[in-house]
This record gives structure tokens, C-alpha cells and sequence, in this order.
């Protein structure tokens, strides 16, 4: 959306405006010479204030009669046609005003105003490019109406001359990242940054955006180079750190890896999304250099107030996907204590892990507890009656598996699990009778899932 000024008056300030306005084009006729001239002038700015348009311009043209090149009856009546949505007259209007008098900013804006109404975005540069030298706000309409009529090599230029000069904003950013999504717009920004760095080698933000540059274009070298540039123009850059940790890592430098990451990790100035995309990448090389592996958990320390993202969960899902059972477990512990909430998921990963190394003692207290906090899970019931059976204790197991096959609904994989676990107690009560119709059960489950 291109920015705008819009003027709203009421009509005493306007009469003052206007006035103004008189004064500015005609200073030797500050005191109006014709008393009939100034009430039908006065007629009109009162008719406009109560909207009553036809009134006012034909009040207008009264004074028009008297006072035929006079421009400031001409930017009236444009806007009272504006108003009135009758943009043809409205330009026209404001467009005799400047012939009149070029010298005044507000009948160019008024013709901007009929522009931008309009949607004219083409015509609207160039008469914007009229105002500019009056009023160099409009510089920032003007790199809006270049980002409308996509002209973004012009509006590059505009953008970089407004932030060198009153400083960066996010719309002007945004616009940025929009024209240098374009890669035919990217060496010229390249070149406008090394300009700014080598003018100004103190000024960090100039520095990322030339290391961001670089590594979406993939020259990761390139960006390297940066990096260090920053740091050895600014140490205490955090942003500085961001870049070199990859780099040390791709070098296998685990030592600085860990230092890098520590100083990003620490810092309110990096992005959430970038500590996480770090810690990962991290976590990663942690795989291959387990020596490492004291230092990724003293780094989810500083994640432990995130809301959105439970990092000592992710992280034994990830070993938990490797089938690394032990580390998995080891984080999801780390998730509990760092966590007053009890999390279902992280519990049942929790419960499976220990399955798959057979420590079945644990898996029933952990089972049994969650069933005190979640009355109606049938999973945890599943587990705390499997653990059971595999402990040889077939009645416990016989009683929960019961219990939890009531809540058992629209999950048919559980369904068989329980006919199996329970097929499984009644073979260890001797009863031969239910064993079979568990089993069977479960059979007949299977071939109807097929």
C-alpha cells in the first residue's frame, strides 16, 4: 500500500488555510479588494465544510467572474471535485492552479491526491517528482509508487538514499527484501553495501545484510570473509558469531563451534529461529563428535523459558528416531525437569524408549503415576499391563489392561495391542479359554484392518 499524507480540516482551520493559500500565490492582495468577491469566497469554503459541493463551486464561480487568474479559486474548486469524486475536473482544476503559480506544493499535491484516487501511479511519479523539491518527505511516496509500477531498480536507489540519510524503516525493508528476491537486483545491493561498509566500517546492520546476501546466493566463502570483516571491526558483534560458528563447524573446530554458539545463544539481540536453527545444526555434529555432547546440554539451558518450542523434547526425538534409546530417554527426563506441566507426548516417547531396552520396572511406575494424571488415556494403561505381563506379574496386568480397554475408541492398532497383552495375562493365569478369545480377537482385528 503507498503511503499518504491526508489533511483533514475543519472549517475554521481551512478559511485559515486558504487564506493561506491567497497569501502565498498573491501577497499584494492579502486584504481582498472586494467585499462581494470575499463573501462569495467565504460562501464556498462554508459549503464545502457541510459538504455541500454544487454550493460551493458555484459560490467558486462567482469569484471566478471577479478574479479570473486567480489560482487559489482553482485549488477550491479541485477540491471540491475530488470531493465530489469527479476526478477529471478535480486534476483539471488543480492542474490551472500550478500554470497559474508552479511555486506552490499544494496544488501539485492536489493533483497527487486526484493520482492516487485513481490509481494513476504512472502520472503520480511524475508529479510527486514536482513536490519533491518543495517537500523532500515525499520521497517515501515516491519509492512506494516505484514499488507499484514494479520500476525496482529506481526504487532501490530511493531506498538506499532514504536510509543513509533519515535511517532504515520496516517498509522500506520489506520492500528490499521484495526487490532482492529478484537476483538481477542483488550485485547492485552487493556493491551499495561495500560502499556503506567501507564509509562507514562501525555500522553492524550493513555488514549482516551483505553476509545474509551472500549466503542466499550459496557463497558461503563470500560470507565468511564478512563475517570476519565484523569481527574485526566491531568484536563485540554477536552477528559476527552467527556466521563463524558455521564455518567452525564445516572445519570440524568443534572449541570455537562452542564458543560461538555460547555468545548467540546468550544474546536478545539473534532471533529465536536462529538460536533453534544453530542448536540444531549443533546437535547434528554432536552425532558424529560426541565429545561434544556436554556442551549441547549446558546450551538448552537457554532455551529453558521458550513457550513455543520444548527443546530437550526435540532433541530425544531426534535420538529417539535414530533408535538411540538411552540419549533419548536422557533428554526426555531433562524436558520433565525443566517443564512443571506434565506433557503426554514427551511421556509416552518416554514409556516406548524404555520398552525398547526392556526396563520394564520403570515403565510401570511411569505408567501407573501418568494414570493418576490421565484417568481416561488408554495407552498408559497398555503399557503399565504389557510391563506387568513381562514381569511375570499376570493378575496386576490382567486388572489395568481390563480397566483401560473402556477407553479404547477409534484406535483399532491399541485394540489389538490390548486383545494381545490380554491374551498374554490370561496364558499366564492358565486360562486357556480367554487366552484364545484375546487372541482370536486380535486376529480378527488384524484381517479386518487389511
Amino acid at each position: 500500500m503507498i503511503s499518504k499524507w491526508t489533511y483533514i480540516f475543519t472549517f475554521w482551520v481551512l478559511l485559515s488555510n486558504t487564506l493561506s493559500v491567497l497569501a502565498q500565490t498573491e501577497p499584494e492582495e492579502i486584504i481582498v479588494e472586494n467585499d462581494k468577491f470575499q463573501d462569495f469566497f467565504y460562501e464556498s469554503i462554508f459549503q464545502k465544510s457541510i459538504e455541500n459541493y454544487d454550493k460551493s463551486l458555484a459560490a467558486l464561480d462567482q469569484c471566478l467572474k471577479m478574479k479570473p487568474n486567480e489560482a487559489s479559486i482553482y485549488f477550491e474548486m479541485g477540491k471540491n471535485y475530488l470531493a465530489s469524486k469527479d476526478y477529471k475536473n478535480a486534476y483539471s482544476s488543480f492542474e490551472h492552479a500550478t500554470q497559474i503559480d508552479p511555486t506552490n506544493k499544494w496544488f501539485w499535491v492536489g493533483m497527487y491526491d486526484v493520482c492516487y484516487e485513481t490509481k494513476d501511479f504512472n502520472q503520480a511519479i511524475i508529479i510527486v517528482n514536482k513536490i519533491i523539491p518543495f517537500d523532500a518527505e515525499y520521497k517515501e511516496d515516491l519509492v512506494s509508487l516505484y514499488m507499484a509500477t514494479k520500476q525496482y531498480d529506481k526504487a532501490l536507489v530511493g531506498i538506499n538514499e532514504l536510509n543513509e540519510k533519515v535511517g532504515k524503516t520496516e517498509r522500506r525493508e520489506m520492500y528490499k527484501l521484495e526487490i532482492l528476491s529478484e537476483g538481477k537486483f542483488q550485485n547492485s545491493e552487493i556493491d551499495n553495501l561495500n560502499a556503506l561498509i567501507d564509509k562507514n566500517p562501525k555500522e553492524e546492520s550493513n555488514y549482516i545484510a551483505l553476509i545474509f546476501l551472500y549466503s542466499n546466493n550459496n557463497e558461503e566463502t563470500k560470507a565468511q570473509e564478512v563475517a570476519k570483516q565484523l569481527e574485526k571491526a566491531i568484536p563485540e558483534s554477536v552477528w559476527a558469531q552467527v556466521s563463524l560458528f558455521k564455518n567452525y563447524l564445516e572445519n570440524n573446530d568443534g572449541t570455537n563451534a562452542v564458543k560461538s554458539m555460547n555468545i548467540v545463544l546468550a544474546s536478545p539481540k539473534i532471533d529465536s529461529k536462529i538460536k533453534h536453527r544453530i542448536l540444531n545444526e549443533f546437535l547434528l555434529f554432536t552425532n558424529t563428535n560426541p565429545q561434544f555432547i556436554p556442551d549441547l546440554d549446558a546450551a538448552i539451558g537457554y532455551f529453558e523459558n521458550d513457550k513455543e518450542i520444548n527443546v530437550a523434547k526435540e532433541i530425544g526425538k531426534f535420538f529417539h528416531n535414530k533408535k538411540q534409546w538411552e540419549k533419548a530417554i536422557k533428554y526426555y527426563d531433562l524436558s520433565a525437569k525443566n517443564n512443571s506441566e506434565i506433557d503426554l507426548e514427551t511421556n509416552l516417547l518416554w514409556l516406548q524408549a524404555n520398552t525398547e531396552l526392556k526396563q520394564f520396572e520403570p515403565v510401570v511406575k511411569k505408567a501407573m503415576a501418568m494414570i493418576d494424571s490421565y484417568p481416561s488415556e488408554p495407552q498408559f494403561y497398555y503399557y503399565a499391563g504389557m510391563a506387568n505381563n513381562q514381569l511375570k506379574l499376570f493378575k496386576k496386568a490382567k486388572e489395568i489392561l481390563e480397566m483401560g480397554m473402556d477407553y479404547v475408541v477409534d484406535n483399532q492398532s491399541l485394540e489389538i495391542n490390548f486383545n494381545i497383552q490380554l491374551g498374554e495375562a490370561y496364558s499366564g493365569l492358565g486360562d486357556t479359554t480367554k487366552k484364545e478369545l484375546y487372541f482370536n480377537n486380535a486376529n480378527q482385528l488384524i484381517k479386518g484392518k487389511k
